[in-house]
C-alpha cells in the first residue's frame, strides 16, 4: 500500500514539472511557426522582385506564343523537321517550333538586310527587288542548309568513331556479356556521337520500348551507311537466332577494309589537292625569286643596248 502511494506521489509531482516546458515548447513552436511562415513569404516576395523582367513578362508571353505557333505547324510537318533536327544532333537544344521560329525571323530579317544593302549601294528599284528576292530565298534555305551541315559533320565523327566501338562491343560479348551490358559497356568507356545514341537506345529500352526499335531508331536518325548495314545485321541476327559474336566478328572485318580503303583513297586524292595552292600561291612566288634578276638584268641590258 504505501509503495502505491509513493509511485502516485511521484507520477504525480512528475507531470506538474513537465506541464510548464511542454506549454513553453508548444508555444515556441507556435511563435517559430508564424516567424518562419512570414520570413518564407517574405523571401518569395524578393525572390519575385529580383528575377529579371525578361522571365517575368517577356518569357511567358514567348511561351504562349510559341504554343500559339505549334498549332498550326502540321504533324506530319513536325515529325519531319524532329527528326531532321535529331539527325544534326539537336544543335543549341531546338524544336521543330524553335526552328520554324527560326526560318520565320530569318525570312523577315534577312530580306530587310538585303534591301538596306541595296539601298546603301543606291541601286535602282529592280535591283532592289532582286536583292529582296534573293534575301527571302536565303532566309528559307538557310537553316535547312546549316542542319543539312551539321548532320554531315556528325556522320563524318560517327564514322570515324565506329571502328572502335565495334571492336569494343565485340570483345565484350566474347567475354560473356550480353548484347544489352554490353553496350552499357560501350556507352560507359567511350564518348561522343554513337555513345551518345547508344545510350538514348538504352535509355529507351528503359522505358518500354522494345531492342528492335531502339536500334531502328539508332539508324533512322544516323545517315551512315556502314552503321545502317550494322544495325540491319543485328536485328536480322536477332529475328533468326544467329550468334551475335559471329555477325559483330564479320562486321568487324568489314569496317576495318573500308576504314583502310578510304584512308588510300583520301591519300591519292591528296596530290591532286595540293596542286592548286601550288600553282596558286608557291610557284608564283619561286619565278618571282628565281627568274626575277634575270629579267631586271634583260631589261638594263636592253635599255643601255
Amino acid at each position: 500500500m504505501y509503495l502505491c502511494l509513493f509511485i502516485t506521489v511521484t507520477l504525480g509531482v512528475y507531470g506538474i514539472l513537465l506541464i510548464k516546458p511542454e506549454k513553453n515548447n508548444r508555444m515556441k513552436a507556435r511563435v517559430d511557426f508564424f516567424l518562419l511562415d512570414a520570413q518564407a513569404g517574405k523571401e518569395e516576395m524578393v525572390s519575385e522582385e529580383q528575377e529579371s523582367f525578361s522571365k517575368r513578362m517577356i518569357t511567358p508571353v514567348l511561351l504562349d506564343f510559341k504554343k500559339s505557333f505549334r498549332k498550326r505547324i502540321p504533324g506530319e510537318k513536325e515529325v519531319k523537321i524532329d527528326l531532321k533536327l535529331q539527325k544534326a544532333g539537336n544543335p543549341f537544344g531546338m524544336t521543330a517550333v524553335d526552328f520554324r521560329l527560326v526560318q520565320a525571323v530569318s525570312i523577315c530579317l534577312i530580306p530587310m538586310i538585303f534591301a538596306g544593302y541595296g539601298a546603301i549601294l543606291h541601286a535602282g528599284n529592280g535591283v532592289t527587288i532582286i536583292f529582296v528576292i534573293v534575301g527571302i530565298l536565303v532566309g528559307f534555305f538557310a537553316p535547312h542548309l546549316y542542319l543539312k551541315q551539321k548532320t554531315k559533320a556528325r556522320c563524318r565523327i560517327a564514322l570515324r568513331e565506329f571502328p572502335d566501338v565495334l571492336d569494343l562491343l565485340t570483345v565484350s560479348l566474347e567475354a560473356g556479356l550480353g548484347f544489352d551490358a554490353a553496350v552499357a559497356k560501350v556507352v560507359s568507356k567511350k564518348e561522343g556521337v554513337l555513345a551518345a545514341e547508344f545510350q538514348r537506345c538504352m535509355e529507351e529500352i528503359r522505358l518500354g520500348k522494345t531492342r528492335r526499335e531502339a536500334l531502328s531508331g539508332i539508324r533512322d536518325r544516323m545517315d551512315v551507311d556502314s552503321i545502317k548495314a550494322f544495325i540491319s545485321s543485328v536485328l536480322q541476327a536477332e529475328k533468326l537466332g544467329i550468334g551475335m559474336v559471329r555477325v559483330l566478328r564479320v562486321q568487324s572485318n568489314e569496317v576495318r577494309e573500308r576504314r583502310k580503303q578510304r584512308a588510300e583513297e583520301e591519300a591519292m586524292k591528296a596530290p591532286i589537292k595540293m596542286l592548286f595552292p601550288l600553282v596558286l600561291f608557291i610557284f608564283p612566288s619561286l619565278f618571282i625569286v628565281l627568274l626575277g634578276p634575270a629579267v631586271i638584268q634583260f631589261i638594263e641590258t636592253f635599255k643601255n643596248g
